[in-house]
């Protein structure tokens, strides 16, 4: 028999080529790898965060796809304003999160400020991304929430930093459902996906109770960014409103 050894193409209905996409907390992490993946599915990007993006920036040199890096403060309204300017965007993939607190941070400015990064924002950057999607015919919206807003987390920490975290992924996994069915009347889908441990600068140092990792260990980044990227093609022209458990077994709804 014979066989044809040419590379297969990229099926239409995965590929973001010619499509912008919007990308949040891209230095490293989850962020990065899911900027990464979009690269590798074709779109032209623009990426943000907080922190310098240069080993993102490097990463996607390799790759050979254009880009933005724009870094600021997404709880800063005219940033966010910034950001919509260099839309329209096909899809945004918001991952910027915070997570414990800082040395010094009294437990009342830490709650604010993962409410602010964690809630506020997302809803206002999802928000009018999704009317100026609307008004470009649609697209796709996924927030990264946490298996913590689903059952309160699964770290033996025992303290109100882990609680306001928790509380904030609650939130936002609310806010994926309230958006969602204000925006698919414009064809804009919006979805969730919600990380169980993942190995990140955010989780070190972080005990995890074995029995939440039935796999035995905790997940790569990039076992979270294909997930958040397919959610951002074509192929979720017909889902709306989900929260996606990706977290190795350790949560099923």
């Amino acid at each position: 028999m014979q066989t044809d050894d040419k590379a297969p193409t990229m099926p239409p209905i995965l590929s973001l080529a010619g499509k912008k996409v919007l990308v949040t907390g891209a230095a490293n992490g989850i962020g990065q790898a899911t900027t990464v993946a979009l690269a590798q599915l074709g779109a032209d990007l623009v990426i943000t965060d907080i922190e310098s993006m240069a080993s993102t920036m490097e990463r996607l040199a390799t790759l050979g796809r254009r880009y933005e890096a724009v870094q600021g403060d997404i709880t800063n309204e005219a940033f966010i304003d910034d950001l919509l300017s260099r839309g329209p965007y096909a899809s945004l993939a918001n991952v910027a999160a915070v997570f414990l607190s800082k040395p010094g941070q009294s437990t009342r400015d830490h709650f604010d400020l993962v409410m602010d990064v964690n809630v506020y924002a997302p809803m206002l950057l999802a928000s009018r991304c999704a009317e100026q999607m609307a008004s470009a015919g649609g697209g796709r919206i996924v927030l990264v929430g946490s298996v913590a807003g689903r059952h309160g987390g699964g770290s033996s920490l025992n303290t109100l930093d882990y609680a306001a975290y928790a509380a904030s992924k609650g939130g936002l996994h609310v806010l994926v459902k309230w958006l969602s069915r204000r925006a698919v009347t414009g064809k804009v889908m919006v979805n969730g996906v919600a990380p169980g441990a993942v190995q990140t600068r955010l989780t070190e140092g972080v005990p995890f109770d074995s029995s939440v990792l039935p796999l035995g260990r905790m997940a790569d980044p990039s076992e979270l960014a294909w997930p958040i990227a397919m959610l951002c093609t074509p192929t979720a022209s017909y889902i709306s409103g989900v929260i996606l458990d990706v977290n190795g077994g350790s949560y099923v709804a």
